[in-house]
């Protein structure tokens, strides 16, 4: 049995395909007639806010930002050259890619930027692959550069260089 994920207000956490965001207050509100508890949260990159029930913080992937041990591993992830170049159609690696990208983990979303980063040296990627790229790119900043008290400019240089 896992133990529940808790979330107090001031915790920076993860939303899957929103990226990183703050847990401004928890408030009730009524839905369908019922009172519900509901996290406020701002996504910090967009200034997005979003209202997640409580009970449904787990099952939509809401998670705490990774740690700083995590966090090597993803490098590792984006510096590892001993895999084999996906050959199937773009639009099925497109979808597959999608899919890594809505998981919200910063290990499926490192694949996917070292994937389509290091195809792109090879061929030239669909406009599709280029923002799926940009997107798992400025995810992935954001979350090391909060999780490295770091800019994210410095972040997303740093991964870009991996792949020059």
């Amino acid at each position: 049995m896992t133990a529940k994920k808790e979330f107090k207000t001031g915790d920076k956490i993860v939303y899957p395909r929103h990226g990183v965001g703050v847990i401004k207050s928890v408030v009730s509100t009524a839905v369908a007639g019922t009172e519900q508890r509901m996290f406020e949260i701002t996504i910090l990159s967009s200034g997005m806010r979003c209202l997640v029930p409580v009970t449904q913080a787990e099952s939509v992937g809401l998670r705490k930002v990774a740690d700083k041990k995590t966090i090597d591993q993803v490098f590792a992830i984006l510096k590892d050259r001993a895999f084999k170049i996906d050959t199937q159609t773009w639009n099925r690696r497109f979808r597959e890619y999608s899919q890594k990208i809505n998981t919200g983990s910063v290990f499926e979303i490192a694949e996917v930027i070292r994937d389509l980063s290091v195809l792109s040296a090879d061929k030239e990627l669909s406009f599709g692959e280029k923002k799926m790229l940009d997107t798992a790119q400025g995810l992935l900043a954001s979350e090391i550069a909060v999780a490295k008290s770091r800019t994210e400019d410095k972040v997303m240089v740093e991964i870009r260089a991996l792949f020059s």
